[in-house]
């Protein structure tokens, strides 16, 4: 009874988080090629990944990432990738997208 006074509680009156889905390329360099940097980002951060294409080899890895969360903590998520030695840039939309 008290977990559903403080969740209504939070609602009312306030406005909810913005939520957002960012596409991403993730270059990784040779020295994280066997990192599970994937899976620290959705550990370190409350994002959900969904890899959506991936390209690896002995000298570098390319990675089309999908990041669903609230706007702020994807930020975050993304300088931390940054910081580890990722290259992040977002996806260009194509047109004849289905």
């Amino acid at each position: 009874m008290a977990a559903a006074s403080k969740k209504r509680k939070a609602h009312s009156g306030t406005r909810p988080e913005q939520h957002e889905t960012k596409r991403l390329w993730l270059m990784y360099p040779a020295r994280l090629i066997t990192t599970p940097v994937i899976w620290q980002l959705g550990q370190k951060f409350k994002v959900v990944t969904n890899v959506r294409q991936a390209s690896v080899t002995d000298e570098i890895g390319i990675v089309c990432l999908e990041l669903a969360g609230q706007r702020a903590v994807i930020k975050e998520g993304i300088k931390w990738l940054e910081k580890m030695g990722v290259s992040v840039e977002p996806v260009e939309i194509n047109v004849i997208e289905s």
